[in-house]
């Protein structure tokens, strides 16, 4: 198998080979439907977020064309109101099957737009992405609490449900970082943006009570860490002190506890927090592990009960791929990949004026 040059850079000793990378890939875009849209698997529905990574997915590996027509699939149908709603059957547009919108859903399209542009440099695509960027971040922080947090959806009524989710708003302030920056690049200062970005950081870092308690999904555990409001020291307290809780050692972590049950989506993502705080031999171990959820075409089950030894649900999809592409590329020096993730060059907004001085590091 003839391996394209950028996708041999996904080679990771001990968790891919060039030809396993490369078949990954191909796994994705061939899930991809002529308009750019990428759902679960044909035949499913498709989530604008999971959209946003497996397109992610295909920039780290050269695949620019195809990322740009998920990209360009978004522009295309976005809402009035700047969101997308929550879920579309097989991607078709005309089809929605969940008429609610999720604000971390609509915001992540902020991540993906900066990692192609970083990938490509292409200015064409930023500027003409940048309209579509900023109606989803309008959106979102319409839904912004006097507390910082995010409201984590508008239900099918178009009534905000204003209870906010540990997740989805880690999720949204990664995704108003690389909106900053977008901001910067377009040479359109954004102060409201940089306002709820500092308000939205603080209450991930500090104030746990203002968010629904999932405290027993792995999500709620890691992304604080993943989304970047929480970093150094004490980023690695955090993901130490639940690690026996929801790692399983030799095949991945968690989804929720007490469920026997680890997920590659999951256990690639910690993976891309442990990368992100430079724990570089426990983010390649855990890749290691859960490669027993590789298929043979190059896709990966979404997880596995393993008091049963059983695949559950038997489903392949293109973000659990993506996700652990996402994770490799990472940890194989992929520019882009680390810059949205790594966070060190993205802005961090304005921190309320009661933590001026603890901005995350």
């Amino acid at each position: 198998m003839t391996v394209p040059e950028h996708t041999a850079r996904l080679a990771l000793p001990g968790v891919l080979t060039a030809e396993q990378a490369a078949r990954t890939v191909a796994a994705i875009a061939a899930l991809q439907r002529d308009d750019g849209a990428i759902p679960w698997f044909r035949g499913h529905h498709l989530d604008p977020w999971d959209h946003v990574e497996a397109a992610m997915a295909l920039d780290t590996a050269g695949e620019h064309t195809r990322a740009a027509a998920a990209y360009r699939w978004l522009a295309d149908h976005q809402n009035p109101d700047g969101s997308w709603y929550a879920a579309y059957t097989d991607g078709d547009p005309d089809r929605p099957c969940d008429r609610g919108k999720e604000t971390n859903f609509c915001a992540y399209v902020a991540v993906g737009v900066l990692h192609h542009y970083l990938a490509t440099g292409d200015e064409v695509f930023r500027r003409r992405m940048w309209p579509t960027v900023g109606r989803a971040v309008g959106f979102v922080l319409r839904l912004q609490q006097e507390g910082g947090e995010i409201g984590w959806r508008r239900d099918e009524t178009g009534r905000p449900v204003r209870e906010a989710l540990l997740t989805g708003s880690s999720s949204v302030y990664q995704a108003l970082r690389c909106a900053l920056r977008l901001a910067d690049l377009e040479g359109e200062p954004q102060p409201d943006w940089e306002l709820a970005a500092g308000r939205l950081g603080h209450a991930v870092a500090a104030h746990p009570e203002r968010f629904l308690d999932k405290s027993r999904y792995s999500m709620d555990w890691y992304y604080p860490v993943l989304g970047g409001a929480v970093r150094g020291p004490e980023a690695l307290a955090r993901l130490t002190a639940r690690w026996d809780e929801f790692v399983v050692p030799g095949l991945g972590v968690r989804c929720v506890l007490p469920n026997p049950w680890v997920t590659g989506g999951e256990s690639a993502e910690l993976a891309l927090a442990l990368w992100s705080v430079g724990d570089t031999g426990r983010a390649t171990e855990i890749l290691r592990w859960i490669q027993h959820l590789r298929a043979g075409n190059g896709l990966y089950w979404t997880g596995y009960v393993y008091p049963d030894r059983a695949v559950w649900p038997e489903e392949l999809t293109s973000w659990t791929a993506g996700s652990v592409l996402l994770a490799v590329a990472a940890l194989t020096g992929d520019h882009a990949t680390r810059e949205v993730f790594g966070g060190l060059r993205l802005p961090y907004g304005l921190a309320p004026d009661c933590c001026a001085d603890r901005q995350p590091r």
